[in-house]
């Protein structure tokens, strides 16, 4: 708890800074969670909180040396490789096991470029695949998809990828949908 509140008063103090008003008009402040809603005594904090010594935590690539975060990574397919995906495709769900199994990939699936008026996948008009996974870092995060038979036959333009370090907010099963993450 002591993290989250350094935190919201680092928050609440660049807030403060930027637009020069008190960081709160009420007392109290509310942290809401799926199942609980916590009510917490409001921090005083001076306006010269910039003024004294503070440490402030950032993205640099050495915080995560060594630890493994999360990464959003969409993958655009190559123009024109539809039926190459179809063919590929039980290849690429078979090579999805031990990645999905060591914890590496937590979510992943097909990016169309429009609805699906089916759930025949040679209806799909696919664009690429989206993947949140676990990596130290981009290098290993483009070493992990250069390993997927998508990319090996053509499919993944990997070269164009986007990825970005990725901090859930909430998660939620797919309704109608049994997938039970291994332990």
């Amino acid at each position: 708890m002591a993290s989250r509140s350094r935190t919201l008063q680092l928050g609440q103090a660049l807030h403060s800074s930027l637009f020069s008003r008190p960081f709160f008009t009420s007392s109290t402040l509310t942290f809401f969670n799926p199942t609980t809603t916590i009510t917490t005594p409001a921090p005083r904090i001076s306006n010269n909180f910039f003024s004294q010594r503070h440490q402030i935590r950032t993205m640099a690539s050495t915080a995560t040396a060594g630890k493994k975060i999360e990464w959003l990574v969409v993958v655009p397919d190559f123009e024109g490789v539809g039926e190459k995906r179809l063919e590929v495709r039980p290849d690429h769900f078979a090579g999805l096991g031990k990645n999905i199994d060591n914890g590496c990939f937590q979510m992943g699936g097909a990016v169309l470029s429009e609805p699906p008026t089916s759930d025949d996948p040679k209806t799909f008009k696919f664009a690429g695949s989206t993947i949140v996974l676990l990596a130290e870092s981009r290098e290993e995060v483009i070493e992990i998809l250069k390993g997927d038979v998508y990319y090996q036959k053509g499919v993944w333009d990997v070269d164009n990828a986007q990825m970005w370090p990725f901090k859930c907010a909430f998660r939620f099963p797919v309704p109608g949908q049994t997938f039970q993450q291994k332990q």
